[in-house]
C-alpha cells in the first residue's frame, strides 16, 4: 500500500495539553494515520524506530552537520527505554503519558521541540502526530527554514510506520 494511502497532512491537531506546551508557536504540522490494533506505545514505537535508508542517512547527515554548531547529536545520559515519563522513544523523552497521548520531545539551545501522539476514536486516521516547535534563537530559525521541507517528508513516512488496518480483537 502506497504511504500516501496510509499517511496524509491534516489541519494541525491541538488537544488540551499541547496547546499548553509553549507561549508562542514557531512551526507545528500534524500528519495522521489509522491504527485501532495496537495502544500507544506500539504506535509510538513503530513511528519512531528508523527503518527506511533514505531517513537514516538524512538524520546521520544532519548529525554530522549541527555537530560542528554544539547541537546534541548522541543518546543523553539517562536515556532508558521504559514507556514511562522520562523514558524514550526512539530519540525523543517521554514528557507525558495518558492511555490516549503521548507527548514526545527534545530541547536544544536553538529550539524546543514536542511531538504529541494522540489517538482519537475517528474510523480512519485516527492517530494524530503533531509536530510543535518553539524557536530559540536566530540560528534556531535558519536551522527550521532548512530543515522544513526534509521534516515534513520524514515525518509523513514515519507516520505511515504507525498505520495498521486490522481491527482490535474482541477478548
Amino acid at each position: 500500500m502506497s504511504n500516501t494511502l496510509v499517511s496524509r497532512k491534516e489541519e494541525v491537531f491541538l488537544t488540551e495539553k499541547t496547546r499548553k506546551l509553549f507561549k508562542s508557536l514557531d512551526f507545528a504540522d500534524t500528519f495522521s494515520t489509522t491504527n485501532h490494533e495496537n495502544d500507544l506505545e506500539e504506535i509510538s514505537k513503530r513511528i519512531f524506530t528508523l527503518k527506511s535508508k533514505w531517513i537514516i542517512a538524512l538524520f546521520e547527515l544532519r548529525n554530522k552537520l549541527v555537530g560542528f554548531f554544539g547541537l546534541k547529536t548522541k543518546m543523553p545520559s539517562d536515556y532508558n527505554e521504559d514507556f514511562a515519563i522520562g523514558g524514550y522513544v526512539g530519540f525523543f523523552k517521554i514528557y507525558d503519558l495518558s492511555e490516549e497521548e503521548v507527548i514526545l520531545g527534545a530541547d536544544d539551545k536553538h529550539l524546543k521541540f514536542r511531538v504529541g501522539i494522540h489517538k482519537t476514536p475517528a474510523a480512519t486516521n485516527n492517530i494524530k502526530v503533531t509536530t510543535l516547535v518553539q524557536l530559540n534563537n536566530t540560528f534556531g530559525k535558519i536551522y527550521m527554514k532548512i530543515i522544513a521541507p526534509f521534516h515534513r517528508l520524514i515525518v509523513k513516512k514515519m507516520v505511515g510506520q504507525g498505520y495498521s488496518d486490522k481491527m482490535p480483537s474482541c477478548r
